[in-house]
């Protein structure tokens, strides 16, 4: 990937994204989710057992063989690609993440349409309440009635 065919601005705001994801991989348990109008996915990954790699110069994150996040470019000047095992989204720049702190741990929730995907780096590994703990740091970015994403607050 050349780096010049990234529009500054994306590569700045969407760079120091990546970074802060990084971040959150340096915790030993870190928690995916992706939350949808048909329910919500919950998978655990811990950092001890899973490679993480932080490729700097291709602005990418690798987490074993299921999570990879990258800086690329695009029309719009960059965008940014998570996937996680069967899960895409793209994130285009503000006002499609924020980011969530609670007692158990820091997290940063992406949207994308009527989906929204919650990585959370916990301070300890969840024994009890997985579910509905992760449900509640997601509902402090984005809201759901009925099954539908009603609201969602970016951090930027």
């Amino acid at each position: 990937m050349a780096v010049s065919n990234l529009d500054m601005h994306a590569l700045f705001v969407l760079g120091d994204l990546r970074a802060k994801l990084v971040k959150q991989f340096q915790s030993r348990f870190v928690y995916i989710t992706e939350q949808t109008p048909e329910g919500i996915y919950i998978a655990e990954i811990d950092t001890e057992t899973a490679l993480v790699v932080d490729d700097k110069p291709r602005l990418e994150l690798k987490v074993g063989d299921h999570f990879r996040a990258a800086v690329l470019p695009s029309r719009e000047g960059g965008k940014f690609e998570l996937k996680f095992r069967d899960i895409k989204l793209t994130v285009y720049g503000l006002g499609d993440y924020a980011f969530v702190s609670t007692a158990q741990g820091e997290g940063i929730v992406f949207k994308e349409g009527n989906s929204v995907m919650l990585v959370f780096a916990a301070n300890e590994q969840l024994q009890e309440g997985l579910s509905k703990t992760l449900k509640a740091v997601t509902g402090k970015a984005a809201k759901w009635r009925k099954g539908e994403l009603v609201s969602f607050k970016a951090s930027e």
